[in-house]
């Protein structure tokens, strides 16, 4: 699909992860460019309802490493509901449901768990008119 063509706003759907159901309903969203020390992060926040649970998920894309990756990285919390693996769980759901690519989850040795998006799932954000442009410009000013 082409870039900008659909709205975040009112998308619901059906998914499964890991052998369970959720139902994914988009409430809203946007992306922001900001600078942090000598990095520019992209933030992409999306207000979701996932199972009834209603969330703000943030996940902040930065270029990483000698060969200047794009990743995006966003942190399930111990306070939702359920815990960081539910949370987890539901952020993947959303990231799934807005791409139709499952994020890596990631279990850290301090405990935190961490949902890793790719470039692939960033061309696939793009999609969504209240995405589109921000993610455009960081891609532009951020490469080499």
């Amino acid at each position: 699909m082409s870039r900008g063509s659909l709205t975040l706003k009112g998308l619901e759907k059906d998914i499964e992860v890991d052998g369970r159901r959720h139902v994914v309903k988009v409430i809203d969203g946007g992306a922001v460019k900001e600078k942090q020390n000598s990095k520019t992060l992209l933030r992409i926040r999306i207000t979701a309802e996932v199972d009834g649970v209603r969330r703000d998920y943030v996940i902040t894309y930065g270029k990483y490493g000698d060969d200047n990756k794009t990743r995006g990285f966003a942190y399930a919390s111990a306070k939702a509901p359920g815990g960081r693996e539910a949370d987890a769980e539901r952020l993947a759901a959303v990231v799934e449901v807005l791409t139709g690519k499952r994020p890596r989850i990631r279990r850290r040795s301090d405990g935190k768990i961490e949902v890793v998006c790719y470039e692939g799932h960033l061309e696939d954000f793009m999609r969504y008119i209240e995405l589109a442009e921000a993610i455009a410009a960081w891609l532009e000013e951020t490469s080499r």
